[in-house]
């Protein structure tokens, strides 16, 4: 799998991406992640990537023709490239959504700033994403999220596969409690069923309370 980023700050992006389980990842290839600065396509000689809006109004707008350029090049490396807009219009990211996405081969993220793109950029891409509610000064954190989120459905990345399938999200529910040591701690013990070694026990038990949990916090999810 292979990830293209544009963007104004690379080095965010990469800084986010070089640790733990997709730093690895990446080392061992199994991801791919290829940063492209977006202000190499700027014009003129101060390399202008964005103007004031028309109509007025607070911040500046990154420009369509730079956008384009740097996406055309990055087609042109990388055929049949799925293209993604990184904004807060976009559809509501999801775990439903980041296995869609497990199912590209190369994927281009396209990441935002100052007061966001010239409207005709959403014209230029396959989708629109958006990680939440809320407001970003740019999109590489949420850039971050995604490959994340797709990079650990990609077999090979995670040291057990069948990780996945139990986590929250998976089949509509949030995940079951974990415990680990200590046994007892300020009076709160381990369930004793973790402890009986009867795995249909077990089972049973974490799906019950994953349900129970579920009912509690993300009704919503059920629905």
């Amino acid at each position: 799998m292979k990830f293209n980023v544009i963007t104004l700050f690379p080095e965010t992006v990469e800084c986010l991406t070089n640790y733990s389980i997709l730093g690895r990842a990446v080392g061992s290839k199994i991801v791919e992640i290829q940063t492209h600065n977006l202000r190499d396509f700027g014009l003129g000689k101060r390399k202008q990537v964005d103007d004031t809006p028309y109509g007025g109004g607070a911040g500046m707008v990154l420009k369509v023709d730079v956008l384009n350029a740097a996406l055309e090049k990055v087609r042109s490396d990388n055929p049949g490239t799925y293209a993604v807009l990184l904004t807060p219009k976009g559809k509501k990211y999801s775990q439903k959504a980041a296995k869609s996405l497990a199912n590209q081969r190369n994927i281009t993220l396209i990441c935002g700033h100052y007061e966001g793109f010239d409207e005709r950029v959403r014209d230029l891409v396959d989708a629109e994403l958006s990680i939440g509610d809320y407001v970003l000064s740019g999109g590489e954190i949420a850039t971050a999220a995604v490959i994340d989120s797709v990079s650990r459905l990609i077999p090979g990345v995670l040291g057990k596969d069948k990780s996945t399938e139990e986590e929250s999200f998976e089949g509509g529910l949030l995940e079951y409690p974990h415990y680990t040591n200590p046994r007892e701690y300020k009076g709160k013990e381990v369930p004793e069923v973790l402890l009986s070694g009867n795995h249909r026990e077990i089972e049973k038990w974490r799906k019950g309370q994953a349900e129970k949990i579920t009912k509690k916090k993300r009704p919503d999810l059920k629905g």
